[in-house]
C-alpha cells in the first residue's frame, strides 16, 4: 500500500523539529510492509486553518490525485488542533475520496482493517453530531441576543430610514454610515435603498 506521512511541530515548541515523528513513522510504515510515496512537514500551530498550513494544503491536494491510499499521522492533534469539527471534517474528506487514514498513537483512529467502516462510520456520527450542537448553539445565543434586545448579536438601535438619507446625500459612504449609526453596512444599505422608494 502507498503511505504518505503527515507530521507537524508547533512553532511553540522551541528546539523541536519532525525528525521523531518522522522516524517512528517511517518505522510503522516498514513494518506494515508499506511504501511510503510522500511526506508531508509542517512547522506551524495545528490551530492554523488549511488556507495557513502550506503542507496540509498541498496534502489535500494530492489526495484529491490519488497519489496514495493511506494518510499516515503521529496522532490527531499532530494533524489539526482546529477543534473536533474540523478534526472530522478533514477524515471525512479522506474517506470520501476512498483514502484511509491511520494514527500512529491512537489505533483506534484508524479505517483500515475489519473495524474501518465503523471508524467511518462513527465518525460520520460524531460529525453530524457536532454539527447539530453548533446549531443549537448558535439559535441559543441568537435566542439570548433577542431577549437583551439585540438583533443578530448587534444592540437593536432606533434609526430612521430618513437620517440614512440624510447623511447619504451629504456626501458620506454607507461604511461611514453604519458606523456612525452603530448598524451594519448591510442594513443601512437595505435601509436607505427603502428611503429611496418611497420619495
Amino acid at each position: 500500500m502507498r503511505v504518505a506521512i503527515y507530521c507537524r511541530v508547533s512553532t511553540r515548541d522551541k528546539g523541536q523539529d519532525n525528525a521523531n515523528q518522522l522516524l517512528q513513522l517511517r518505522e510503522h510504515a516498514a513494518r506494515q510492509g508499506w511504501t511510503v510515496v510522500k511526506v508531508y512537514e509542517e512547522e506551524i500551530s495545528g490551530r492554523k486553518s488549511e488556507r495557513d498550513r502550506a503542507a496540509l494544503r498541498q496534502m489535500f491536494e494530492d489526495a484529491a490525485k490519488h497519489q496514495w491510499d493511506c494518510l499516515l499521522f503521529w496522532s490527531l492533534d499532530r494533524l489539526t488542533r482546529e477543534g473536533t469539527f474540523q478534526t472530522l471534517k478533514y477524515l471525512n474528506r479522506l474517506t470520501d475520496l476512498g483514502l484511509k487514514f491511520c494514527s500512529l498513537n491512537e489505533p483506534y483512529i484508524n479505517s483500515q482493517g475489519v473495524f474501518g467502516d465503523v471508524v467511518v462510520s462513527l465518525l460520520s456520527c460524531l460529525a453530524l453530531q457536532e454539527t447539530q450542537r453548533l446549531g443549537a448553539r448558535t439559535r441559543a445565543g441568537l435566542e439570548r441576543a433577542r431577549s437583551e434586545g439585540r438583533i443578530g448579536g448587534r444592540p437593536r438601535v432606533d434609526v430612521k430610514q430618513d437620517a440614512i438619507l440624510r447623511l447619504h446625500e451629504g456626501g458620506k459612504s454607507l461604511t461611514v454610515i453604519a458606523e456612525e449609526l452603530g448598524i451594519g453596512r448591510s442594513t443601512a444599505h437595505r435601509m436607505l435603498q427603502n428611503a429611496q422608494s418611497v420619495r
